[in-house]
């Protein structure tokens, strides 16, 4: 398993990264399958945020959904300690829906599936922004708004064709307040996003309209 440590507006020490190799050793526990974890290390300079001025952030990359955990505290080594909970219980649970998949799966081995065919052909004909240059999954660019301090960032994902709640289930994951797929059924662009409580809502995007753009992140 790979482990790729980087800091941002900040230096890691060799003493950080190895503590960071000694606390990832459990990840392979629950993840196998595991082949590469980025961790990312951001320091806050603002004093009024000092108690949450260091911020590690963990992503498990492997065959599976791409599953991140980060937390925050005033110190580093105390930060990974609360992102490492959180990932190995999205861990945990990534686990559990698998063997619970697997086992639908061989119970009822003819399900149809819809035919990612129909996707390519609506993603065929979408174009790019004129301010984006994105052209294979996982490429991202920031750009300013106008004068403004206000930056823009933009990140190409996969549109995998899934059912809602899958997409849930990957939104839980990764940890996010929304997640963007491609609906199975209707094959149509689409995000769910999380409401109050355990409340979820579901937007999709009528592709009959012209000039439909490329299904872009903004994060």
């Amino acid at each position: 398993m790979e482990i790729a440590v980087v800091g941002r507006h900040t230096e890691v020490t060799d003493r950080f990264r190895h503590h960071v190799e000694d606390k990832l050793t459990k990840i392979t526990q629950l993840s196998p399958n595991t082949r590469r974890v980025d961790v990312e290390v951001t320091h806050e300079k603002n004093p009024r945020l000092s108690d949450v001025s260091e911020r590690v952030e963990l992503t498990v990359r492997s065959k599976g959904p791409i599953i991140r955990a980060e937390a925050a505290a005033d110190d580093r080594f105390a930060a990974l300690d609360l992102a490492m909970e959180k990932l190995s219980e999205r861990l945990r649970r990534s686990r559990d829906r698998h063997k619970k998949d697997h086992r639908r799966r061989a119970a009822d081995d003819s399900r149809p599936f819809a035919d990612p065919s129909t996707v390519d052909e609506v993603l065929a004909e979408r174009s790019e922004p004129e301010h984006a240059v994105l052209e294979s999954p996982g490429d991202a660019i920031e750009h300013q708004l106008g004068d403004s301090p206000v930056v823009i960032r933009q990140k190409l994902h996969h549109g995998e064709p899934m059912t809602v709640d899958d997409a849930v289930e990957r939104m839980e994951l990764v940890g996010h307040d929304f997640f963007l797929f491609i609906d199975k059924e209707s094959a149509r662009p689409a995000a769910v996003y999380r409401r109050r409580g355990w409340s979820y809502g579901v937007i999709e995007l009528d592709t009959t309209c012209a000039a439909a753009a490329p299904v872009t992140e903004l994060t």
